[in-house]
């Protein structure tokens, strides 16, 4: 056989062995193939192997040179196992490289070097730290380079406890002055993220070479540190060395990360001018520069003269577009790229799916996720993430949770972009359901997950859950993160835990918008909005900075509150700094002025909005409904029908509404048939609720059984409540006792549905049923809501009860009232006797004990408030009869404007007659 056919012979063997056999062979193997290479020195062959190093493909020649030594006896050669070694670690041979290691004669520190390399090489990182505990076991002294490649291996193996310990032997040795040893401690901490242990390792440096400087630029900009990137870029300057490429390519990216362009524009002339070579690292990175500081323009210009074979490029370009929403753009560099020839990788097509999520273009979105399929990512994690993201953000929930489920492994993008598409589309509980299932799943969240689930538990108040997250974020070491703070901010004030919310709002050091918005927007979402309004106000001390939600939520609490006073003052700041262009804060305004009863002023802000939306239509809808201007409101339906916009749920509550409160009973029922009809909606119980109530005013009490009954749902307790105090105002006990009978059922602990068939029973005489509801209600321990009236006077409101002797100027209060009626009696009115109490029990009370709070509260503010102001009183009761006769008469005699808002609607009374026509 001929020497060429022996290496040949030797070479199959060799490959056979790499890929099917095992080390137990390897020995006997090369001895069985290459008896002719006897001949051959030890000098020769260590020759062969140097000219192997670093040069194509010579594996043939490897390995038959190896077969050489073994046949040699050379097997256990110092010299040419090292170099064995070296060169199948390098290529990826590690455990060929240990078993010529375990079979050398003897080992010095290159043979202990090349080992560690390899493994560190390979991220082999524990078993480098196993064979360094072996080395020191040994008694073998390390030597500055066998330090450096175990801290490398152990930065690849993202090992950091061990480097702190090999950390502690380099200064033991004295090793911290050699440059390449410090290299590496400073690569260990930087990848452990612990950046002044890195700056410490750095200053403690006698010799700060390239690679020094380079190490620290490159972390520090890779981890958004620009600003710190830069100063070391100065430094590694005034130590007069000259940066190379990669060192541009990392001051680049920190250029990028902090929008300084320009000093990337100097360095992109640096680049130039030094003649250095345009690899892809440098395009790419001159290309991110330009994108992420917006000069598009340019960005495209070195686009055309680069690489147009470099995938990165691309990329980059489709980013740039996305970054200022050109869908059109970037779909062109997309099927531009397609046409070219260039296939797409796993970062392609995020790119273009992001800019379809951001411009809503979620067909197109679609079209690429199919492509996406046909090429291969169909089980992509990256592409899936941003696919679940673009779907969650659209409501498909459905094809979103598909896509997770169809994941052969999901990682935390995936888990926490499904969870934010449930928070987003008020899924609280199928967030928080995802939330577990990806923590038992094995996935530990991060911040935006955590902060996601912490949202799920504030918008269903789930307290208990919260605390746990809550402990999580400390125990992940997310506990200084804003965006989560701000989000526990919330959960607890919107589950109105004030206390725990304002501690951990005092905690933060920085606050910012979200900080302040999340806290008034929290409070008024959990009804306390005294709470609200205290910390808008704190925030106008600590000059913090307004936005859209804080003048959306502020308002929104001063709308609950019925506080028009407060309200115009934050109404007048929005003017000054410029918000009431905004259409949410107009659209927060007209529900103010409408809450607290001024419609004019409501009207006004709607005619001036420059943009209107749903919600602007709706809230002057209902505010006109509410008023007892039915017929507006029907008007403004029409034109918002004619303007294009669609009529939603909450379009309809309004329509039936104002039909309701002008007796509109056909017409009512005709808008409640379009729901379905025209407009595709499904009504909800609501809207059945209105429709009782149409029929119910308008006394047509056996239609609206009827129609309870042909319900295609089942009615709930606001159906039954509309038609028992339906029946209580036409005296039909009949039918209210059957309202009663099924909202007692429902609701068995609400007191209103007790009274309403108490006073049902009495408005119809039967003393006797109305004596057993009362005894009812005490023995199940109910007790009546109190009538209440509530008026604003000289900065402090007023609270009275009916016969209420409590108020400090009570005696003053039932004096001018005596002499109001007096004067009101004069023009024809007549009290009417309380048909809630038969004669003995009127006989027995102080007559001074059935005088209502609207009474009282009206004449307290006759008496303090100035003939100029309206007065405007707000009941949580509906307003009786006599009441309502009463302040008729009471707005003629004192010509005074009285505006009194109780628990179903609004009345404006003014010159003796009401803007409910009498009908309520």
């Amino acid at each position: 056989m001929t020497r060429r056919e022996v290496a040949a012979s030797v070479h199959r063997s060799l490959a056979r062995f790499f890929v099917h056999d095992g080390p137990e062979k390897f020995h006997s193997l090369v001895a069985a193939k290459a008896s002719h290479h006897r001949a051959l020195g030890s000098a020769d062959l260590v020759c062969a192997l140097q000219a192997c190093r670093g040069r194509g493909n010579r594996w043939p020649l490897v390995l038959e040179i190896h077969a050489a030594s073994v046949v040699r006896g050379l097997g256990a050669d110092r010299v040419i196992g090292n170099l064995l070694i070296d060169l199948y670690a390098k290529n990826g041979l590690v455990w060929q490289a240990r078993q010529v290691f375990e079979e050398l004669s003897s080992r010095d520190h290159v043979s202990w070097v090349a080992m560690l390399s390899g493994y560190a090489q390979n991220g082999l990182g524990k078993e480098a730290f196993r064979l360094y505990s072996q080395m020191h076991w040994s008694a073998v002294v390390p030597t500055p380079y066998v330090m450096s490649s175990v801290l490398s291996a152990c930065t690849k193996g993202k090992l950091f406890s061990q480097g702190r310990m090999i950390h502690a032997q380099v200064y033991k040795q004295a090793f911290c002055s050699e440059t390449f040893v410090g290299n590496a401690l400073i690569a260990l901490y930087l990848g452990y993220g612990s950046f002044k242990l890195a700056e410490r390792v750095f200053c403690d440096m006698l010799f700060c070479d390239r690679v020094t400087f380079n190490t620290l630029i490159s972390g520090h900009a890779q981890c958004g540190h620009g600003e710190r990137a830069l100063q070391i870029f100065d430094e590694m300057q005034l130590s007069g060395l000259r940066p190379d490429c990669v060192t541009v390519a990392s001051m680049l990216a920190a250029c990028a990360d902090v929008g300084d362009l320009q000093k990337g524009k100097q360095l992109h002339s640096y680049l130039l001018k030094a003649g250095m070579s345009f690899d892809y690292i440098t395009e790419g990175s001159l290309l991110d520069l330009y994108v992420k500081c917006g000069d598009i323009e340019t960005a495209h210009d070195i686009f055309n003269l680069g690489d147009r074979t470099n995938v990165v490029l691309w990329n980059l370009m489709l980013v740039a577009y996305g970054q200022v929403s050109d869908l059109a753009k970037s779909f062109e560099i997309f099927c531009q790229m397609q046409a070219t020839g260039i296939r797409p990788n796993q970062f392609t097509y995020p790119c273009i799916l992001r800019t379809c999520t951001c411009s809503g273009q979620i067909e197109l979105g679609e079209q690429i996720h199919s492509l996406s399929i046909k090429n291969g990512f169909e089980s992509d994690m990256y592409v899936s993430g941003v696919l679940i993201d673009m779907y969650s953000k659209y409501g498909r929930l459905d094809k979103a949770r598909k896509l997770l489920e169809m994941l052969d492994k999901k990682d935390v993008v995936s888990w926490t972009s499904m969870i934010a598409g449930y928070v987003q589309h008020d899924f609280c509980e199928e967030a928080l359901a995802t939330f577990k299932e990806m923590q038992n799943y094995g996935v530990w969240p991060d911040n935006v997950g955590l902060a996601s689930a912490a949202s799920a538990c504030a918008g269903i108040k789930a307290m208990r859950q919260g605390l746990q997250i809550h402990a999580r974020v400390y125990v992940s070491g997310y506990a200084a993160d804003i965006s989560i703070w701000n989000t526990l901010v919330n959960l607890y004030a919107r589950c109105g835990r004030s206390e725990e919310a304002f501690s951990l709002f005092r905690a933060i050091e920085h606050k910012d918008e979200i900080t302040w918005n999340g806290l008034i927007s929290g409070f008024g979402q959990s009804r306390l909005y005294e709470q609200a309004l205290m910390v808008f106000m704190q925030m106008d001390q600590a000059g913090a900075k307004y936005n859209v939600f804080t003048f959306v939520s502020s308002i929104s609490a001063l709308a609950n509150l019925a506080d028009i006073k407060q309200g115009k003052q934050v109404h007048g700041r929005a003017v000054k700094t410029g918000h009431t262009s905004e259409t949410e804060v107009a659209n927060a305004l007209i529900s103010l002025y409408g809450k607290c009863g001024s419609i004019e002023d409501a009207k006004m802000i709607f005619s001036e909005m420059s943009l209107r939306n749903e919600v602007s239509w709706n809230t002057i809808i209902t505010s006109c409904s509410q008023h007892g201007r039915g017929l507006e409101a029907l008007d403004l339906f029409d034109q918002m029908k004619q303007e294009g916009l669609k009529p939603n749920d909450v379009t309809f509550i309004g329509v039936l509404a104002a039909c309701s409160h002008v007796g509109l009973v056909e017409e009512g029922l005709s808008y409640f048939k379009s729901m379905s009809n025209v407009y595709g909606l499904n009504p909800t119980p609501d809207h059945y609720a209105c429709v009782v109530d149409i029929l119910g005013r308008a006394g047509q009490l056996d239609r609206a059984r009827r129609f309870v009954d042909e319900m295609p749902i089942t009615a709930d307790a606001m159906v039954w409540r509309t038609l028992l105090s339906a029946c209580k105002v036409h005296k039909n006990i009949e039918i209210g006792e059957l309202a009663a009978k099924h909202l007692l059922e429902l609701e068995p602990h609400d007191s209103a549905s007790y009274v309403l068939l108490s006073n049902a029973y009495a408005v119809t005489g039967k003393w006797a049923n109305r004596d057993q509801v009362r005894k009812m209600m005490k023995d199940r321990g109910i007790r009546k809501e109190p009538g209440r009236s509530w008026i604003e006077a000289k900065n402090a409101v007023h609270a009275f009860f009916v016969g209420d002797r409590l108020h400090p100027l009570s005696d003053q209060i039932y004096k001018f009232l005596s002499e109001l009626n007096d004067r009101l009696a004069k023009i024809g009115y007549k009290q009417e006797k309380p048909n809630l109490f038969h004669e003995k029990e009127q006989e027995q009370k102080d007559p001074t004990a059935f005088v209502h709070s609207e009474k009282l509260a009206v004449a307290f503010g006759l008496m303090t408030l100035p003939p100029c102001i309206p007065l405007r009183v707000i009941k949580n009761l509906r307003v009786c009869d006599d009441c309502h006769s009463w302040m008729k008469f009471t707005s003629e005699v004192t010509r005074r404007e009285i505006v009194l808002r109780d628990v179903y609607r609004f009345h404006h009374f003014n010159s003796g007659s009401c803007s409910c026509g009498d009908y309520w």
